[in-house]
């Protein structure tokens, strides 16, 4: 990295622009970037950005998108980027249809998401169920 590369990140981190927009418009890995704003205490809330959350650049990567008229927004590049962001942030995973149900087999209560309905709280109680009693 040369010195005109260090101002420039500084300048685009002193414009609120995240690790990855930087990166790609420099032509510098991300954990380059990430590295030096860390040594010269250029993090911070400016990695919040503005830009991924217009639809306009990946969530992941920061890379631009190509978006189609198609109702709805991409958020990704590509799925690569969907499921290495996904796995990084589970927190915001939203299962919208939390059902509880009570296991017949040890009458617990548990809570699953999904639309079928739900008899036991585990294969241990569905083999405990299925199991021939020998008396």
């Amino acid at each position: 990295m040369n010195g005109l590369q260090k101002e420039q990140i500084t300048l685009l981190r002193a414009g609120s622009k995240s690790y990855a927009i930087i990166a790609n418009t420099l032509g510098l890995s991300i954990n380059t970037v990430k590295s030096y704003c860390r040594r010269n205490n250029l993090g911070g809330n400016a990695t919040i950005m503005s830009e991924p959350m217009d639809g306009k650049f990946c969530f992941q990567c920061g890379m631009l998108l190509k978006q189609t008229s198609g109702k709805k927004q991409k958020r990704f590049c590509s799925d690569k980027c969907r499921i290495a962001w996904w796995n990084a942030h589970p927190e915001e995973v939203n299962h919208k249809t939390v059902r509880a149900f009570t296991c017949q087999t040890c009458g617990q209560n548990f809570e699953t998401y999904g639309k079928r309905e739900r008899k036991y709280c585990s294969r241990t109680c569905y083999g405990k169920s299925k199991a021939v009693r020998h008396e």
